[in-house]
């Protein structure tokens, strides 16, 4: 399991126009996709996501093998939930291998989830490839400030989200960085039966931890060198507003999204 390359949760700087979108239009728009998405129910519905999503690779001028590299980390969970449903959905008999049948449901059933799971998390890792973690930030505190009405923080629930996302790649570098000292040292994360490789999977979790509460201490150092003090009284550099061509995109997506899921909903 190679970590290099991931993807998610990193800002690639562009000047496209989906770089240049209200953070909180894009926020919606990856909602709204994720939302569209679990309601689509045949593989036309499938095939309109990707043409969207494929869309708005193209206008952010992003590679689509920098896209998909947030795939790599989630091939063992795709290959597991395709065989799962493969073997273990009952129907009509396709192939039989002993006691394991595949069915022509359950074969259905692996594209139907699997296209689900790799078009969620394309379309979603978009959000953080086009924006800013300053600027997500912004953008979801704006979004969850209805919150404030029952005395939650906004800004707080803003920043943890945007810090979880911004650590993903960190850690998942840390994590390549530990595996290969471990490697050097004789370990072998290939060999053996599952037990023991699950063992020695385990020899990363120490350091990776004292990794994890050590880059937390120096956060919070930085944060506090920097007098921060939450929201209350923050002003910003740039404010944010919606101009006509975010409502154009908005628009655009909506429409765009309504067909798909009229389509995509018919069994």
């Amino acid at each position: 399991m190679d970590f290099e390359g991931f993807g998610i949760g990193q800002f690639y700087p562009g000047d496209s126009v989906i770089h240049r979108l209200d953070p909180r239009i894009k926020v919606i728009i990856s909602f709204l996709l994720a939302v569209t998405l679990f309601m689509i129910k045949n593989f036309w519905g499938f095939v309109g996501i990707f043409l969207f999503v494929f869309f708005i690779i193209f206008f952010s001028r992003l590679s689509a093998r920098l896209v998909l590299s947030g795939l790599r980390p989630m091939t063992f969970i795709l290959v597991f939930t395709f065989i799962i449903h493969l073997f273990f959905t009952s129907g009509t008999p396709l192939i039989n291998f002993g006691f394991l049948v595949i069915t022509k449901e359950g074969f259905v059933n692996s594209l139907f989830i699997n296209s689900r799971l790799i078009l969620l998390i394309t379309g979603t890792s978009l959000l953080t490839f086009t924006t800013a973690p300053v600027d997500l930030t912004d953008g979801l505190e704006s979004l969850l400030k209805p919150l404030e009405i029952f005395r939650l923080s906004s800004h707080q629930f803003a920043l943890m989200m945007t810090v979880a996302l911004r650590f993903i790649p960190v850690l998942i570098i840390e994590t390549n960085k530990i595996m290969k000292a471990q490697k050097a040292r004789g370990a072998d994360f290939k060999k053996g039966n599952l037990a023991k490789r699950a063992k020695n999977y385990l020899s990363l979790l120490i350091p990776l931890l004292v990794s994890v509460f050590r880059r937390a201490d120096e956060l919070a150092l930085a944060m506090e060198s920097r007098c921060y003090r939450g929201g209350e009284g923050r002003t910003r550099m740039n404010e944010l507003k919606i101009g006509y061509k975010d409502f154009y995109a908005f628009s655009f997506t909506v429409l765009v999204l309504f067909v798909v899921a009229i389509v995509g909903w018919k069994t």
